[in-house]
């Protein structure tokens, strides 16, 4: 599995629900499949790959759907990736941020509970800062990025700051 294909995959993934969620009315769930089929194709990615990438998009974009503020502003973005916003490269913010706010919508709707999420070694993740749950150390990505074992004691599980 090439590492590098699936980290810019999983950025196209994220532009194509972003471009399929604003030109259609689908919900969430139907945006994310057909923008995963359309990714699937553009990349040349298995089935696995496709779906695994889609957990990882779905994953990122609840978690930050539950812990943006309403607007979304500069203020809760840099609490949330817990870094200066103009540090991230080559990433659809605005994208990403307008499907975790519609995200966002869904989920008020449904009325679900916020879901602590682990990040496991070789999950590939939005732009953020992760903590090792095993000895804390922190690690921050600047750029959609696979994470790797933890540099301090090799632990694999992580969770979002």
């Amino acid at each position: 599995m090439d590492k590098n294909k699936l980290i810019k995959a999983y950025g196209e993934l994220l532009q194509q629900l972003h471009a399929t969620l604003d030109e259609t009315l689908h919900s969430f769930a139907e945006a994310l499949e057909i923008s995963k089929h359309k990714t699937r194709e553009s990349h040349g990615l298995t089935h696995e790959e496709a779906n695994k990438l889609s957990d990882f998009v779905k994953r990122d974009v609840e978690h930050a759907a539950h812990q943006l503020d309403h607007q979304a502003d500069n203020e809760s973005l840099k609490e949330w990736l817990k870094f200066d916003i103009e540090m991230i490269e080559n990433f659809a913010l605005d994208a990403f941020l307008s499907v975790a706010d519609k995200t966002r919508i869904e989920l008020a709707k449904l009325q679900q509970k916020a879901i602590t999420h682990r990040y496991q070694h070789g999950d590939i993740v939005s732009p953020g800062t992760f903590v090792c749950e095993a000895c804390g150390k922190e690690i921050a990505f600047k750029a959609p990025s696979e994470i790797p074992p933890c540099p301090a004691c090799h632990a694999e599980s992580f969770v979002r700051l």
